[in-house]
């Protein structure tokens, strides 16, 4: 690619048209994980946290953002999603966030996929938070795509 795409001849920032490309399947699954103390943990497993259900709320909000990425982020398209899901896994010491985003249009979204597992995982922060002030969220990335021009790809494993 010899030219930024959200770049104007001028250098000023612009919203790419894609007005001319073809409205394909595409879809984007991004991950991202909360460590945390094991009593924050088991709280969160046992459904007993001070404010009460987690990953409910953690759920709707990364969906919601999903929905709103295009409000959020400056020079994303705001898109009609067809489906959003944010899955949840107990892992040792940490919670894993996995989003996925689908549509049938005319640019990716991969920033939903991603927006979503963000929120999701600062949801899960400020719930848990009277238990541990010192969770981490870390290693929010793409981890796959597909449709569009670029094809499918792959997060290295």
């Amino acid at each position: 690619m010899d030219r930024l795409t959200h770049l104007d001849d001028s250098g000023a920032a612009r919203m790419v048209d894609v007005g001319g490309k073809p409205a394909t399947a595409r879809r984007a699954v991004a991950s991202g994980r909360i460590t945390m103390s094991p009593q924050a943990l088991a709280a969160i497993r046992e459904g007993n946290a001070p404010k009460g259900d987690v990953l409910g709320p953690a759920r709707i909000a990364g969906i919601m953002a999903a929905k709103r990425t295009g409000d959020l982020i400056p020079l994303c398209h705001p898109l009609a999603l067809d489906a959003v899901t944010v899955d949840f896994a107990y892992e040792d010491d940490a919670i894993r966030v996995t989003a996925t985003a689908s549509l049938h249009g005319k640019t990716g979204v991969e920033m939903e996929a991603m927006t979503a597992t963000s929120i999701a995982l600062l949801t899960i922060y400020d719930m848990a938070k009277a238990i541990d002030k010192g969770m981490v969220i870390e290693g929010v990335r793409l981890i796959a795509k597909s449709g569009g021009k670029s094809g499918d790809w792959n997060a290295p494993a």
